[in-house]
């Protein structure tokens, strides 16, 4: 059976353990729109309890003034974007753990703007990751960049139990928006990651100017990599960038693409990440966690404004959808 064979998606049962091609993904963009969001609830509720979702927050320790040359991001060294580079110190790291806890996230995430971490930033991941531990129950991500065999084998010791590190986009169109490093070289600091034992978080950003047969490119080659968790970010425009006169993505394309990537990634953590709140708005929310989302990032992200997270936690309880444990969800 096809997985594009939209005759077999009554339950949505047929496409619980299939395999995608790119061409397939690209049909669903095709699909009418209501069809294909009952499909990925569908699929969403064969795998996951759709009334609940899992919460996390991010910390960058290195803000700003990196080499590398991503378009858009407003954190590289090369734009005459405003981040500028600004490190946080254990005691902050601990402080934001702790509040993260508070409103019941499971994991606290630890990112870098960075190519990839020197031994100054992997001594304070040491420190700080042994401090997080000591001090609060929470799960610890990181998110530093490419990294080498010493390193992956280095964080898996520490307790770091996921890593993020984003393919940004699809192999074939990553040249348009990245030229100081390749694809590949992504791709290799995830396959180490996954190899270690680490759980992989591994997503990208719609709407970079990427064609629709780009995004269901996207999707099957993250199929491919398998990764835990997919954070789902929508272009948010940043002054000083090469696409900061990038529109924004119509709320109807990125619904199709949450839910593109849901059937493609039947069993994988799929997560709100940056741009959501200007591409879709609280509607537009709501349709995504029924047509597929089941983690959310709460509070502000790296270099852009999120909202509070008492207003994602008000959103969830009017949805009756409670918090959940990320090893529940899992």
């Amino acid at each position: 059976m096809k997985p594009a064979d939209l005759n077999e998606c009554a339950t949505g049962a047929a496409d619980t353990e299939a395999t995608w091609s790119a061409k397939e993904v690209a049909a669903l963009f095709e699909t009418p729109f209501n069809d294909l969001i009952h499909r990925a609830h569908s699929v969403h509720r064969a795998h996951f309890d759709p009334n609940s979702v899992q919460l996390s927050t991010l910390l960058s320790v290195k803000t700003g003034g990196c080499p590398e040359d991503c378009h858009f991001c407003s954190q590289s060294g090369q734009f005459t974007s405003p981040v500028r580079a600004v490190w946080l110190d254990i005691a902050e790291l601990v402080q934001a753990a702790k509040q993260t806890a508070a409103t019941g996230a499971t994991e606290f995430c630890i990112v870098a703007a960075v190519r990839g971490p020197d031994e100054r930033l992997m001594q304070q991941m040491r420190e700080g990751v042994a401090a997080i531990r000591a001090a609060v129950d929470i799960n610890v991500a990181a998110s530093l960049g490419m990294l080498t065999a010493h390193q992956v084998d280095e964080l898996a010791a520490m307790g770091v139990h996921r890593y993020n590190h984003n393919l940004e986009t699809a192999r074939s169109f990553f040249p348009q928006v990245v030229t100081t490093h390749t694809w590949q070289e992504r791709w290799d600091t995830l396959r180490m990651v996954r190899d270690v034992g680490m759980e992989v978080c591994c997503g990208g950003i719609i709407g970079l100017g990427e064609s629709v047969e780009q995004r269901a490119e996207f999707a099957a080659q993250l199929a491919e990599l398998g990764p835990h968790e997919v954070p789902l970010n929508f272009l948010n425009p940043r002054p000083g960038t090469p696409l900061a006169e990038q529109g924004v993505l119509e709320a109807k394309d990125a619904l199709r693409a949450i839910a593109a990537f849901r059937l493609a990634l039947p069993r994988t953590i799929l997560r709100y990440a940056g741009g959501r709140e200007i591409t879709l708005g609280d509607l537009g929310t709501r349709e995504g966690l029924l047509g597929g989302v089941n983690a959310i990032i709460v509070g502000n992200y790296l270099t852009t404004l999120g909202r509070p997270a008492s207003q994602d936690l008000d959103l969830l309880a009017e949805l009756s959808m409670p918090v959940k444990a990320l090893s529940a969800t899992l």
